[in-house]
């Protein structure tokens, strides 16, 4: 029988179909699955990206590079921007304290293993040159307070503070005081812990301690239980993070048993209202407080502690820290009262201190961060957000090449004197934006930046130079729609 050839091709489709036995046709299609992808790590992608390196003469203390810097700075230049919303003073501090002030806030009996000691070098120099400061003879005086030459870099910043608050006179109308502190801090962690970023013995914090009235000490931690959730928003971690009540240790603590019985109950009313599921940690808490922790899980599911937020009872009183208020007895429990003979009695108070850091350690979160996006940062935290290409390397592309990225970055032409004037300061973007002139393909100088991970690649050929225009893409802008939009993109957490 003669058949057509649609009726052959049909019938030798037919017969394949026959003959192939389903299970192997399945296991023929479906044999490859897709290779398994690991997690983000920040160590690697901190290497690949130029971020950060470490070297064995400081273990432990990352070094940041350009593109690191970058994006360390626009985290710690948003907090601040924060601050003035939130109230906060920063200050500046020193990193190295004598240990007497360490055993004056309890630091060195229960801290000591993870301080660093210094010890300084006594001079007979120094104590003649305090003789004559003032045309007194302080000698004596110097040499008593020399005699404690041991020093301990800080692990912490709240003794600083205290003495700031200890240096004037406070009204209860002065209160709440809120400091702020980005100072670097040094902590003693084994070698065998360290870690990347996630686990540093140097490290900044985003550091900050509340002076409040006791009646104002719940407020203070919904306020920044809102600030913690604002920041992290901004950050795309949403509410992917928990909250921990971590309570008195069973050794190492000062104060009362009383005292930390009600620090611990402020901090569940103030967690009840913020609307947000909390557990506890038994035992967890700071030497002179409880606290509450903010937990974040990274690419491999392992936790890390970012934000925290403690109360304090304890360091105002080593400090003798104190302010002046009507109807002491009442203020002091955060009560009041309507008696016009209590009121018209002052008295000294003892301000309630609150720890907080809303990022934690700056290293620790931009670890997070890293694996968080994979590498791929958000356009406002982006180290490179921008670069110019050239089509080729004639004089008035390569001209107008540079003129667009002066624009896009806020650098005007130098006065006759070459010196930038004042307005041209002023107007400078704080845009990253780099430029490529090389004499290479338009097409590998692309595929580079898009690898590099560019927010956007801007090209400039000789119709751009001739039009005073860039490309970016199929769009045609001028260089100072380019500036606005990259602007805008900041401006909103792009």
């Amino acid at each position: 029988m003669i058949r057509s050839r649609t009726s052959r091709l049909a019938a030798a489709a037919l017969s394949r179909r026959q003959w192939t036995c389903p299970a192997c046709l399945s296991k023929r299609q479906y044999s490859k699955q897709p290779e398994k992808r690991e997690p983000p790590d920040h160590r690697k992608l901190g290497n690949q990206q130029e971020l950060f390196m470490t070297s064995v003469y400081s273990p432990g203390s990352p070094i940041f590079l350009p593109n690191g810097a970058r994006i360390f700075n626009r985290l710690v230049d948003f907090l601040r921007k924060q601050y003035v919303r939130y109230g906060f003073q920063e200050v500046i501090t020193p990193t190295i304290y004598k240990k007497s002030l360490w055993a004056k806030s309890g630091h060195l009996e229960n801290y000591a293993e993870d301080m660093y000691s210094v010890t300084g070098n006594k001079r007979a120099s120094d104590l003649e040159g305090a003789a004559g400061c003032c045309g007194t003879d302080h000698a004596k005086d110097e040499a008593v307070v020399e005699e404690d030459d041991d020093y301990g870099l800080k692990p912490m910043n709240c003794p600083g503070h205290c003495l700031i608050f200890a240096s004037k006179l406070h009204s209860y109308r002065d209160l709440p005081v809120r400091y702020a502190d980005f100072s670097p801090l040094h902590r003693n962690e084994i070698s065998g812990a360290l870690s990347g970023l996630t686990r540093v013995r140097r490290f900044h914090q985003d550091d900050g301690h509340i002076f409040c009235r006791p009646s104002q000490v719940e407020g203070e931690i919904k306020k920044t239980l809102d600030f913690v959730k604002t920041v992290y928003s901004v950050l795309r971690l949403g509410v992917s993070y928990r909250l921990a009540l971590s309570t008195r240790p069973k050794d190492h603590y000062i104060g009362t048993e009383e005292e930390w019985a009600r620090a611990e109950d402020s901090l569940k009313r103030a967690l009840d209202a913020s609307g947000m599921e909390w557990t506890i940690n038994e035992g967890d808490g700071a030497f002179y407080g409880p606290k509450i922790d903010i937990v974040l899980k990274d690419s491999e599911g392992k936790e890390h502690q970012t934000a925290t937020i403690q109360l304090d009872f304890q360091l105002p009183k080593r400090f003798e820290l104190e302010y002046q208020a009507p109807a002491p007895e009442y203020e002091a429990r955060g009560e009041t009262t309507d008696d016009p003979d209590l009121l018209a009695h002052y008295g000294p108070v003892r301000p309630v201190m609150i720890h907080r850091a809303v990022l934690g350690s700056v290293e620790r979160l931009l670890a997070l961060l890293i694996e968080n996006y994979d590498g791929k940062w958000p356009f406002w935290l982006n180290p490179r957000q921008a670069i110019i290409l050239t089509v080729n390397t004639s004089d008035p592309v390569v001209e107008w090449a540079d003129e667009v990225r002066n624009i896009l970055l806020g650098n005007k032409k130098l006065q006759a004197d070459g010196l930038p004037s004042l307005e041209s300061l002023s107007g400078q973007t704080g845009l990253a934006v780099d430029i490529d002139t090389t004499a290479r393909p338009l097409g590998t100088k692309i595929r580079e930046a898009h690898a590099s991970g560019y927010g956007l690649v801007l090209v400039v050929g000789e119709q751009d130079a001739k039009n005073q225009q860039v490309s970016l893409g199929k769009e045609r802008l001028s260089p100072f729609e380019t500036r606005d939009r990259m602007l805008r993109m900041v401006d909103t957490f792009e």
